[in-house]
């Protein structure tokens, strides 16, 4: 990701040197961009919260409720290809249309799943709402870069992106507010008989469904908003262009060695992000002996320090090289994450729900330095940081057996040396000659 001093030395093609945040005409179209990061946001931290309640409701293993977080990080990986040739194909618009489509349809999918009273079709709704935000992030990030001026894109990027923890703490509010706390705990499941646990089982589900009839009617309404507005942006069909007369996007990108690392650090980057948030319940109520009602509160406390760090993430990139500060945010997780390993008590979750402060500027910064320089091959570029959205499907589960096999507080290893891979990305490109350039080659335009 470009450094500000960087972007001011580009010559001036996206416009006078005080060209505005957005062009003229997009402000609206940028906040219901906007929106859609807020509202996968919301999406996928609910997520967390449903590896522990799957746990309670089904009763299975930490590697069978991990398989949540497989089904829903496994669709972005699956979609993010068609994501991309949509877009090529049809525009961004398009791209973002059919991701809020299937993510709506999706949501309306808990309907069926929560009266069938089966695992596996929750995982089946999983997959398509996230196979439709997949879509959705692989239009939507490139988007925002096509709906202003080049010198302004990282700003624009890194101001839509902070809008996504926003999501994420209401997300995470609705499973601490209207699950976790009316969930059946498993001493009242002893005392009953078969008839009323299955009961029992129907009434908290339906506590899963509302939550997700929310997010999808959201979705929907984004939708409308977006579908009858006209949105065509300038430097769009230009980019079309280019790619089309250009071959071997694919080659090219395996070539790019700091590309290559930038989705590997990305893969590792979304695993440690996943594990950490998806266990932070369980690590609360099995190692702090933090109660079933209060333990949904600590993951809330740190999405807050995610979303409140994220801004601040975005002020000092502008004053630090962005992989210096990534250095020294994935020490600090590794740090972090050894504590937790460590020192199994309340000092070990403050340092589990600590990780978040290092996570906060990781996805946009790897996302921003791996793009830089692609030119004409950015959509695809774009799509394969996306599909490293894969580590949070296999991470996960490598996390839930360590677990099993373990205790809850050393598997927190995984998340440790998922961050030492990003702090060897960070200094491999501080190693580097390459001095980035901006989010898109001027050759874009």
């Amino acid at each position: 990701m470009a450094r500000p001093s960087q972007l001011q030395e580009q010559p001036n093609v996206g416009g006078p040197a005080k060209a505005g945040l957005v062009y003229p005409g997009f402000a609206v179209p940028f906040v219901l961009l906007v929106a859609c990061f807020a509202a996968w946001g919301s999406a996928a931290n609910l997520t967390d919260v449903l590896v522990g309640v799957f746990r309670h409701i089904f009763t299975m293993s930490n590697f069978q409720s991990a398989l949540v977080q497989f089904a829903y990080y496994g669709a972005y990986f699956a979609l993010a290809i068609p994501a991309a040739l949509i877009n090529r194909r049809f525009g961004y618009k398009t791209g973002v249309l059919t991701g809020l489509g299937l993510a709506t349809l999706g949501g309306l999918l808990f309907i069926p799943a929560s009266q069938l009273l089966v695992y596996g079709f929750f995982l089946v709704a999983l997959f398509v709402l996230a196979a439709g935000l997949s879509i959705l992030e692989t239009s939507a990030n490139p988007f925002v870069i096509a709906m202003g001026p080049e010198i302004s894109a990282t700003q624009r990027l890194n101001l839509a992106q902070a809008f996504n923890p926003v999501g994420a703490n209401i997300g995470v509010l609705l499973g601490a507010v209207l699950i976790l706390p009316n969930i059946t705990t498993e001493t009242e499941k002893a005392s009953m008989t078969a008839a009323e646990l299955e009961r029992a089982q129907e009434q908290d589900l339906s506590l899963v469904l509302g939550p997700y009839l929310g997010i999808a009617a959201a979705l929907a309404l984004i939708w409308l908003l977006i579908a009858f507005r006209k949105i065509d942006t300038p430097d769009e069909h230009a980019h079309f262009g280019l790619e089309q007369a250009s071959g071997g996007a694919m080659s090219r990108l395996w070539h790019n060695r700091h590309y290559r690392f930038g989705v590997l650090a990305q893969f590792a980057n979304v695993g440690a992000q996943v594990c950490a948030w998806s266990f932070t319940i369980q690590y609360a109520q099995d190692v702090a002996g933090v109660s079933t009602d209060d333990s949904g509160w600590y993951l809330q406390a740190s999405l807050i320090l995610f979303l409140v760090a994220r801004f601040l993430m975005t002020y000092l990139l502008g004053i630090f090289r962005p992989t210096k500060l990534l250095l020294a945010m994935a020490g600090l997780g590794v740090a972090l994450c050894l504590v937790a390993v460590f020192v199994p008590n309340m000092l070990g979750l403050i340092a589990v729900v600590g990780i978040s402060l290092s996570l906060s500027l990781m996805f946009p910064t790897i996302y921003g330095v791996a793009l830089q320089g692609l030119g004409p091959d950015t959509k695809f570029g774009a799509a394969g940081l996306v599909m490293a959205i894969l580590g949070g499907a296999l991470v996960t589960p490598v996390m839930g057996l360590v677990m099993d096999r373990a205790d809850t507080n050393v598997g927190f290893v995984v998340p440790a040396v998922c961050l030492a891979v990003v702090a060897a990305y960070a200094l491999f490109d501080l190693r580097s000659a390459r001095h980035g350039g901006p989010l898109v080659a001027e050759g874009a335009h």
